[in-house]
């Protein structure tokens, strides 16, 4: 089974980009550790602060779904609960 690239797009609300930055930067090395993380880094935009984007690549797409069922993951989204004006996932094979 190919390797699993996640790009995933978050863009904060303007008055919570602090916060929003700093769970995020919470979830990287727990999430590093992970069983199938081949590598997890956040971008932050030059241009739009607000726009924060992880770059991910998992072993199999199972063990990204075990991440995304990490209490981690849900605690992220408490802290962050109405911060976040927008949130996009994609689900990625490398082809080349």
């Amino acid at each position: 089974m190919a390797a699993l690239t996640i790009v995933a797009n978050i863009l904060a609300n303007p008055d919570k980009i602090e916060l929003v930055k700093n769970e995020l930067v919470k979830l990287i090395d727990i999430t590093r550790a992970e069983k199938g993380c081949m590598n997890y880094d956040l971008h932050q935009d030059n241009e739009n602060p607000a726009h924060f984007t992880f770059y991910e690549n998992w072993e199999t797409r199972d063990l990204w779904q075990t991440h995304m069922s990490n209490t981690h993951l849900a605690d992220y989204m408490a802290a962050t609960d109405g911060a976040v004006a927008e949130f996009t996932l994609s689900e990625m094979t490398k082809i080349g």
